[in-house]
């Protein structure tokens, strides 16, 4: 080999090394970016609720149930449009899980190739709807539906609940099914060789193989549900009450958030970004315990 063919070699390498630098730097900007991103938006909203905090104190905040703007002075209190949030999110569990869970065994264990297929584009259209719509949907059928047939005007905890567990199926779905078909078949096949059926080699072996997936995509469906602001804002009447029945009207921190931002000004701006940081501490709390059930699955040799 000639001292310049060596000459070139080494150019080569170290050219190799320098772009294989500077892609690892790129990549650590990026990374970066986006913690960046997360602790601004942190320091944001807690600076901004602070006053609010400091004023009222967190538990008066937390647990007072009256919210008056515009009195003198001003009485800030969350406690019903927590119990709103709540009372919804579980609502939308109780609709959306079960339906959820069973299209993603169906799908993954039942659904002929072909209608597999059509299935998997309609839960990503489903995925894709933008909010508004489910909003008007829910506005436009269900709302007067209740109201014709059941109680009250329509707007309430349940056609909330009702419009959530539509909009959270395709999470649920789509991560169930993956944590389904990632359990080994062998598991399937020895429940079947010691005579179970397929439904209780699915339901008592299967699906208990596959629950820290399955847990985790109906945490994500939850924090879904907590978050939407435009569909609930259509659908739940926004009255700020605790409700003491699914046929009630109910306000939720985002509805609060979203009817009241464009015309809040001083301490009723403040109380605004003060509720935003609960509903940011709610998905935070939210996020730690998806990271536990993956944890508590990884270290019991968990498949999903």
């Amino acid at each position: 080999m000639t001292n310049t063919q060596e000459e070139k070699n080494v150019k080569d390498i170290r050219n190799s090394a320098i772009k294989e630098k500077g892609a690892e730097y790129f990549f650590l900007l990026c990374s970066l970016m986006s913690v960046g991103a997360v602790l601004l938006i942190c320091f944001f909203i807690f600076r901004g609720a602070w006053p609010t905090i400091k004023t009222e104190g967190l538990w008066h905040f937390l647990t007072f149930d009256k919210w008056k703007p515009t009195d003198v002075p001003p009485l800030f209190g969350i406690f019903n449009m927590i119990a709103g949030s709540v009372y919804v999110t579980l609502g939308a569990c109780v609709i959306g899980v079960p339906v959820g869970i069973f299209s993603a065994v169906y799908m993954a264990k039942y659904c002929p190739r072909k209608i597999y297929a059509v299935m998997t584009q309609f839960v990503s259209l489903l995925a894709g709807i933008p909010s508004i719509i489910y909003g008007f949907f829910g506005m436009m059928l269900i709302v007067p539906f209740i109201a014709e047939h059941m109680s009250g005007n329509g707007n309430s905890v349940l056609a909330a609940s009702i419009v959530l567990g539509i909009m959270i199926l395709p999470t649920v779905i789509k991560v169930s099914e993956v944590s389904i078909r990632a359990v080994p078949r062998s598991y399937f096949e020895g429940a079947l060789a010691l005579g179970a059926t397929k439904e209780q080699a699915i339901f008592f072996v299967g699906i208990p193989a596959a629950k820290s997936g399955i847990l985790a995509g109906i945490i994500l469906g939850i924090g879904r549900a907590i978050g939407e602001t435009m569909a609930v804002v259509m659908v739940a009447g926004n009255s700020n009450i605790l409700p003491k029945s699914i046929f009630k009207s109910v306000r939720t921190l985002t509805a609060n958030i979203v009817l009241e931002m464009g015309y809040a000004s001083d301490s009723h701006y403040d109380a605004i970004v003060a509720t935003g940081a609960v509903l940011f501490l709610f998905i935070l709390l939210l996020n730690m315990v998806l990271n536990v059930i993956n944890k508590n699955a990884n270290a019991s040799g968990g498949l999903s």
